[in-house]
């Protein structure tokens, strides 16, 4: 995790573990770690997720997922869960940059991101069922905020996977670009935040998560 080159106040966090960048239980702490890191920086304004040119993430390693028992499944579900939730609570904008696939856990990343960029050929889907899992952690809670919870029932209960235009249609990303501009675009929304405060854009991020007011008789 570090800024970039040329455009210091912005850091990529980048997923690397081709070819499909599945998620295994080391790889969500580090996400967790990374976020934690760039969290604390004042010189850093907003933060890219990026999975690479070929792939954001495929989701869940569920070969590995296989070999554990109870107790270690239990600890994978909560070290992932964790991940997402650092993401979402950074104190920073953040972007997803989705090329390729974004399916199961990987989706959840990319729902937790602020703003989501995909390029025009990518495809999404909350796939665990495909896999005999149900969505770990927030997963599907995080589906419904973004679809509505009929939609996002359906898309759990048949694992179908989503083109772009669809996934732009029903609310999983925010922004459609060619393939090769995903990184660009992610970079140009990011960039907007390089001169505002952090102080004042870690406080309009907690601004949507702030308890709401009743209002009195």
């Amino acid at each position: 995790m570090a800024p970039d080159d040329g455009e210091r106040r912005i850091a990529t966090l980048l997923l690397s573990r081709p070819p499909t960048n599945a998620l295994t239980r080391q790889m969500n702490r580090e996400i967790a770690d990374a976020v934690a890191e760039v969290g604390g920086r004042d010189d850093i304004c907003a933060v890219i997720v990026f999975g690479g040119h070929e792939m954001f993430s495929v989701g869940a390693d569920v070969p590995e997922l296989k070999t554990l028992d109870t107790d270690e499944a239990g600890t994978a579900d909560a070290v992932a869960a964790q991940a997402v939730a650092a993401l979402a609570a950074l104190p920073k904008p953040t972007v997803a940059a989705i090329t390729g696939y974004a399916l199961g856990a990987g989706l959840t990343l990319a729902l937790a991101a602020d703003w989501r960029v995909s390029g025009d050929n990518a495809k999404f889907g909350a796939t665990e069922i495909l896999a005999g899992l149900a969505p770990a952690g927030d997963g599907a809670g995080r589906l419904a905020e973004a679809v509505g919870p009929s939609r996002a029932k359906d898309l759990v209960f048949s694992g179908r996977f989503v083109d772009a235009r669809e996934a732009h249609t029903l609310g999983l990303v925010d922004e459609l670009v060619t393939p090769d501009g995903v990184y660009d675009a992610a970079l140009a929304w990011a960039g907007r935040f390089r001169e505002h405060p952090p102080e004042v854009l870690a406080a309009a991020k907690a601004a949507f998560s702030a308890p709401r007011s009743v209002a009195g008789p």
